[in-house]
C-alpha cells in the first residue's frame, strides 16, 4: 500500500513537472512576430515563445496609482483598445483594478487574477523589485505577465516601455543647451518608488553632473499631477526661487500655472506631453520648452504583446517604444497639441508601427472605474 502511494505521488509529481515545463515560455531566437512593433530593447534582449492557447482570452489590468490624469487616461485607453472590434473578438473578458500606492495590495490583485484563471495580466507596477514571488508564480502557472511604463526588475516577465532614463537625459541636454553657464533648476518629480520616477531623475541628474556646468537643483514631488505639482512649484518658488530652468516629469500645466500666479519669469522648461502644457508652449513666446514622453497608449501595446504571446507568437522579453517629442517653436496645432481638447489630455497616443492610433473621443468616452 505504501509503495503504491509513493508511486502515485511520484506520478503526480511527474505530471505536475511536465505541466509546469509545458506552461513556461521557451527562450527562442528572434526576430519577433511583428518586429516593427515589438522592437527589442537591445541586441542582447531575449525572445519568448509561450505555449499557444486557444482564445478568446481573459486579460486583466492590475494598475496601482490612480490619482493623476495620465493613469486615468491610461485606463480609459486600455478599455478603448479592448473595445476595438478586432481586439474584442479575441477577448472573453477584460478586467481592470486599481489598488493605489499600496504595493502589497497590487501584488494581492495579481495573485487573485492568477487564482481566477486569467490568461494574461498587464501591470503598471508600483515598485520594480517587490514582485519577485508573484512573477515566478505567473511564469510557473503559464500566465503571461506584461509590465509597462513602471516596469519590473526581472527577465521572467515581459516589459514594455520607453527609455525613461533617456527622457531625463533629453530634458537635461535641452536645458544645458539653453543654460550654457549653468543655473538654478527646479526638478518636479513623480511618484516616489516607481521605476519611471527613478529612471527619469537619474537620467536628468547624471547628465547635468556630467556636463561640468554649475547647476543647482531644487527637488520637489509633484506626483505627475497638475494640482500637486502646482502647489509644490508654488511652495518652491516662494522658498527657493527664482529658477533659471525647470524639468517636470508631469503635472506640467500646473507648474506653468504656478509660475504665472507667482509672476515668475517664463524660463526654459523640459516637460511631459500634456495638452495644456503644449498649449502654453505654443501660445507664450516667452516660454521656451520641449515636451517629450509617451502617451498612456503604451498600455495598448502591452495588451497587444500579451495577446501575441498567448497566440504563441515570438515576442521580446523587453519591448522598446519610441518617445513622442515636440519642441517650441515647432509645435503644430492639431498634431502636437489640440486647442479644443482638455488641458489634462496627454498627447502622443499613436504607435503607427503597431497599428495603434486613438482619437481623443475614443479615449475620453471610456470610464476610469474598476470593472
Amino acid at each position: 500500500m505504501k509503495k503504491r502511494a509513493i508511486a502515485g505521488l511520484a506520478l503526480c509529481g511527474a505530471i505536475l513537472a511536465a505541466h509546469t515545463l509545458q506552461a513556461e515560455p521557451e527562450i527562442v531566437s528572434g526576430p519577433a512576430a511583428e518586429p516593427d512593433c515589438f522592437a527589442p530593447w537591445g541586441d542582447d534582449t531575449a525572445f519568448f515563445k509561450f505555449p499557444k492557447k486557444d482564445g478568446p482570452y481573459r486579460i486583466a489590468l492590475a494598475n496601482g496609482y490612480i490619482a493623476n490624469t495620465w493613469r486615468i487616461q491610461m485606463i480609459q485607453t486600455a478599455k478603448a483598445y479592448a473595445a476595438q472590434p478586432e481586439v474584442a473578438a479575441k477577448l472573453a473578458e477584460f478586467k481592470v483594478v486599481s489598488t493605489g500606492e499600496d504595493v502589497p495590495a497590487q501584488i494581492a490583485a495579481i495573485n487573485n487574477f492568477i487564482d481566477a484563471g486569467y490568461d494574461a495580466i498587464v501591470v503598471n507596477a508600483q515598485n520594480p523589485t517587490a514582485f519577485g514571488a508573484v512573477i515566478k508564480r505567473a511564469k510557473r502557472e503559464g500566465v503571461v505577465l506584461v509590465a509597462f511604463d513602471n516596469i519590473l526588475d526581472t527577465t521572467d516577465a515581459i516589459n514594455v516601455n520607453v527609455d525613461q532614463t533617456g527622457l531625463g537625459q533629453l530634458w537635461a541636454d535641452w536645458l544645458i543647451d539653453r543654460l550654457p553657464d549653468g543655473g538654478k533648476l527646479l526638478e518636479v518629480r513623480g511618484v516616489a518608488g516607481t521605476s519611471v520616477d527613478t529612471d527619469r531623475h537619474n537620467g536628468l541628474r547624471d547628465t547635468l553632473a556630467a556636463s561640468g556646468k554649475a547647476f543647482e537643483v531644487i527637488e520637489v514631488v509633484g506626483k505627475w499631477d497638475d494640482g500637486v505639482a502646482q502647489k509644490a512649484t508654488a511652495d518652491a518658488i516662494a522658498a527657493s526661487g527664482p529658477f533659471d530652468g525647470i524639468a517636470g516629469q508631469g503635472g506640467d500645466t500646473g507648474i506653468v500655472q504656478a509660475m504665472m500666479d507667482a509672476g515668475h519669469p517664463m524660463v526654459p522648461f523640459g516637460g511631459e506631453t500634456e495638452n495644456g502644457f503644449r498649449k502654453f508652449c505654443a501660445a507664450d513666446d516667452d516660454l521656451d520648452c520641449v515636451s517629450a514622453g509617451t502617451g498612456p497608449a503604451q498600455v495598448a501595446v502591452a495588451m497587444k504583446v500579451a495577446i501575441a504571446a498567448l497566440e504563441g507568437q515570438v515576442v521580446p522579453q523587453s519591448v522598446k517604444l519610441p518617445l513622442a517629442v515636440a519642441a517650441d517653436p515647432d509645435m503644430a496645432e492639431g498634431v502636437d497639441y489640440f486647442p479644443d481638447e482638455s488641458d489634462n489630455f496627454f498627447v502622443g497616443n499613436s504607435f503607427p508601427t503597431c497599428g495603434i492610433n486613438f482619437s481623443a473621443q475614443e479615449i475620453m468616452g471610456q470610464t476610469k472605474d474598476n470593472q
